[in-house]
């Protein structure tokens, strides 16, 4: 997950709140402990199923059990949030969230790890859109608004940079429990800040439990045929057909449906979602499966595998405001097309890299990858709400940013299943051309946008 997504906030305004900082702290807080938990995770799966015994096909689901929750109850949380108030959705999800961390680095074995994790990432998907609308409710003035959104947003990037170096610390020094026993005080921390913060009003949202239901099961067996394989496979990805085929009617007839289906007859949300997903795939796709390479291939720490991320990831809040004052200047059409072809290059710039690249070297090659995700990213976001009604904004970001999640849930399914089938050195360069493909053609579709400035 990005810190530029945007996500369904609650609809409407409440009256300020009298600590509107730490509503503020109190959000930025949770937000940056989700973001954190999308990226720490991977560095430690060498660690994690050498602890618990599992092979390569467990790993991927370490990930996904966590992501796939996450994206597929995103759509319906913010309306929980519109029906119990933003602040209690937030408290409710924030409990949840560090009860599971506590249940995940105690885990005994893989079943209860997975347990926790799906737990985990159902809090995070109710914690999401209740921490911006938190900070949406806790200013008045529109200016101090948007400054507060921006320092949430902010709070998420760092996460993303330092997840990875903070797994492989915690990993390295102490054990892989550490990384989900570290959420206990930042979950107390932002539970006492949160009551200092004024309870949210509550509003009506319909809510659309048929089609959060047959997006759960399609999305399930989705990434189960991925991960898993053989004839369980074919049975999975045919439940996931009539899951699927299920929630379009669905959508279809209800009347105020999770996914409105005539906005996929905008061409700018066709290019927004696609794109997006594209991106995701290769951002965290590659995350995913270089964490193995440095370690299983060429014999890194926890630690050592990190750091080799912090270049790339370190440079996403400046490529992220580059990329939208680009997109002011000259719309958003050059910086989504530009960075695409920049992330493809980088891909496949990427093939290069072996056991006997140096070091320095391969860190490096990874920093294209990063600029052009980066570039591309927040004109996407931009382009898919400014390509739907301003009442429909809230659905289309949330939409946008379950299926990213989603793709990323995917990613890690498939390029783990290629590393348990043909070693994680073949899976790499599969990865890469996979990637790169998906980009490419994002890249083609992206020309439709129109070239003007919004």
């Amino acid at each position: 997950m990005s810190t530029t997504d945007l996500v369904r906030p609650p609809v409407g305004s409440a009256a300020p709140h009298r600590h509107p900082s730490t509503a503020l702290a109190a959000a930025l807080l949770g937000f940056a402990l989700i973001t954190l938990d999308t990226s720490v995770v991977n560095v430690a799966l060498p660690a994690i199923g050498a602890d618990l015994r599992t092979g390569m096909t467990g790993l991927p689901w370490v990930v996904d059990s966590y992501t796939l929750p996450f994206a597929a109850l995103l759509l319906s949380s913010g309306a929980l949030a519109d029906r119990i108030g933003a602040s209690r959705a937030y408290a409710a999800g924030v409990v949840a969230f560090t009860l599971a961390s506590a249940a995940c680095g105690l885990a005994p074995g893989l079943p209860a790890l997975l347990a926790a994790r799906t737990v985990q990432g159902a809090a995070a998907a109710v914690m999401l859109p209740a921490s911006l609308a938190l900070v949406r409710e806790a200013y008045g003035d529109p200016v101090r608004r948007a400054r507060g959104v921006s320092l949430w947003a902010a709070g998420g990037t760092v996460a993303v940079a330092l997840g990875p170096v903070v797994g492989g610390a915690l990993t390295t020094a102490w054990s892989w429990r550490g990384i989900f026993f570290v959420n206990l005080p930042l979950g107390l921390l932002a539970l006492g800040l949160l009551t200092r913060v004024a309870r949210s009003p509550r509003r009506f949202a319909p809510l659309d439990l048929p089609g959060q239901l047959t997006a759960v099961v399609a999305l399930a067996a989705l990434t189960f045929a991925a991960i898993e394989g053989g004839r369980p496979a074919g049975w999975a990805l045919g439940i996931a057909a009539l899951a699927f085929a299920a929630f379009l009617v669905i959508e279809a007839r209800r009347r105020h449906p999770m996914v409105p289906l005539d906005l996929f007859r905008r061409t700018p949300v066709v290019v927004a979602v696609t794109a997006g997903a594209a991106n995701t795939v290769a951002f965290y796709g590659m995350i995913f499966v270089f964490s193995l390479f440095f370690q299983q291939v060429l014999g890194l720490s926890a630690l050592g595998a990190g750091l080799m991320f912090l270049p790339m990831t370190g440079l996403l809040a400046g490529v992220n405001v580059l990329s939208a004052k680009v997109a002011a200047r000259y719309g958003a059409r050059l910086p989504i097309v530009v960075g695409q072809v920049v992330a493809v290059a980088g891909l496949l710039g990427l093939l290069v890299v072996d056991a006997g690249t140096p070091r320095v070297a391969q860190a490096l090659l990874l920093v294209p990858l990063a600029l052009g995700c980066g570039f591309a990213l927040p004109p996407l976001i931009a382009t898919m709400l400014e390509a739907v009604p301003a009442e429909r904004a809230g659905t289309a970001a949330g939409l946008l940013n379950a299926v990213r999640q989603t793709a990323g849930a995917l990613a890690v399914a498939v390029f783990g299943s290629l590393a348990a089938a043909g070693g994680v050195e073949r899976a790499l360069r599969d990865a890469l051309l996979i990637s790169a493909g998906l980009l490419a053609l994002t890249a083609l579709g992206s020309l439709r946008l129109p070239r003007h400035r919004a």
